[in-house]
């Protein structure tokens, strides 16, 4: 979820009341703000927001089903769950292409907090960050192909 999301506040509440049942189904239920987690949105693959997934054993599902408090109980008590196909191994979170992607995910947050930095505290324009980054890049290709 992202706290800016509209889609995401409106599922809190039903969340909530899910979560309260989490013993007596013996499972974890939990939340990860990707504003906080950004590699999580390139591990997991989220083009949108809210987006659920069941872990068991080690397989992800992702659920695409209603979102209500009773529709998720049933999800995990009437084992609604196996019938999803399970994340393909190449797209799992902990494959090394998805592990990639968390990691591109996490250099485009620290790019951005850069460039802040500079613009912000430094005082540099906004083009001047630009620039930075523009050469930063072509020197990184220079070391690179040498």
């Amino acid at each position: 979820y992202a706290p800016w999301c509209p889609a995401c506040q409106n599922l809190q509440p039903e969340w909530e009341k899910f979560a309260e049942w989490g013993e007596d189904l013996e499972v974890n239920i939990a939340k990860v703000d990707v504003t906080e987690q950004p590699g999580l949105s390139g591990r997991f693959i989220i083009t949108a927001l809210p987006t659920i997934y069941h872990c068991k054993d080690g397989e992800f599902r992702r659920y695409q089903g209603a979102r209500t408090k009773t529709d998720f109980i049933n999800f995990i008590s009437d084992q609604e769950w196996k019938s999803i196909e399970p994340v393909s191994s190449w797209f799992g979170p902990s494959s090394f292409l998805m592990s990639s992607m968390s990691a591109l995910f996490q250099l485009s947050m620290w790019i951005r907090h850069c460039h802040g930095y500079l613009t912000e505290n430094v005082g540099i324009p906004v083009w001047g960050s630009y620039a930075v980054f523009a050469l930063a890049t072509l020197f990184s290709g220079l070391i690179l192909g040498l």
